[in-house]
């Protein structure tokens, strides 16, 4: 089968992105594939030259980011009618907003943080909730530019001046507890993973999930059965409304105090460096990587 895999990108997530892509071009050789990688850049009409030229049967798509994982290069795709990996346009979309990805998810029934969408003025002029409170970008993945607030640490003011994703950013409560996650692969829920981030990270941020020693993962979760349960449910269960097709992750916070068991975002472009989340409950799963990528190559074609 040919294949041309893009990876690289323009957003800040381009460097794990890289990783990504290099590793499923070799894997996807291992399989026996004849594979091209195309590294993207600024200038999509050479990436969509080159994918024309190349005329693959599948493309993956190892772009993480804003226009690798929002449904834009997935309208390129869709234009060119190359079959690709991953969610189609308005999936992707939804998924990288967090806003519309709350309502979505509130909607079905799946819990979700209290919270709302604020102004950069707003946030100036004062708490837009209780603290502590999370910050965040609504269209960047990966954790960029995400901020707590706690009680008394002064910070929400620089916060608000120094903001540089847009003029409105999502507000929700912090949820104490752990950090889990589950990757769902069709229309399976692999596992649960404990993410332990080292001591110095106040949450899995981005160098906690990209940075060698930055966090350690459990798999499986030492968890409640109940909890593994739900949280198997509520990850195929996301996958499901937000349409969502070949491999997701959707990442929670649990309070094991009260039991609280939250959905943080839905991932519609999992990291596929070697050592990544996704990767690491296929394989405890017993799916080595290259037959992880394998699979979700066929999977784009069966479509």
């Amino acid at each position: 089968m040919k294949i041309a895999v893009l990876y690289g990108g323009v957003s800040n997530e381009r460097p794990v992105s890289l990783v990504s892509g290099t590793a499923v071009i070799d894997a996807l050789n291992q399989k026996g594939h004849t594979v091209t990688g195309i590294d993207v850049g600024s200038d999509i009409i050479a990436t969509a030259s080159a994918l024309q030229s190349l005329q693959p049967d599948v493309v993956f798509n190892a772009l993480h980011g804003p226009k690798g994982e929002d449904g834009a290069i997935q309208g390129v795709l869709e234009w060119l009618n190359l079959p690709y990996t991953h969610s189609d346009i308005r999936a992707s979309a939804v998924a990288m907003d967090k806003e519309a990805t709350r309502i979505l998810l509130a909607a079905a029934g799946l819990p979700v943080a209290q919270g709302r969408v604020v102004t950069r003025k707003e946030l100036l002029n004062g708490d837009p909730l209780p603290p502590p409170y999370v910050i965040k970008p609504i269209r960047e993945g990966s954790s960029v530019g995400v901020e707590i607030v706690h009680s008394k640490d002064n910070r929400r003011i620089e916060i608000a001046e120094k903001w540089e994703f847009g003029e409105s950013m999502l507000v929700e409560s912090f949820i104490p507890g752990r950090e889990l996650t589950t990757a769902v692969v069709g229309d399976r829920a692999l596992t649960v993973t404990d993410i332990l981030p080292a001591e110095t990270a106040d949450f899995y941020d981005f160098e906690a999930k990209y940075k060698s020693g930055g966090s350690r993962h459990i798999v499986p979760a030492d968890l409640p059965a109940n909890v593994t349960t739900r949280a198997l449910e509520y990850a195929l269960k996301a996958h499901q409304v937000i349409g969502c097709s070949g491999a997701s992750r959707t990442d929670f916070r649990y309070d094991e105090q009260t039991n609280n068991l939250v959905i943080l975002e839905v991932n519609t472009q999992p990291g596929m460096t070697p050592t990544s989340l996704l990767p690491e409950q296929a394989a405890f799963c017993g799916i080595s990587y290259p037959d992880l990528c394998d699979w979700m190559v066929k999977e784009a074609l069966a479509r």
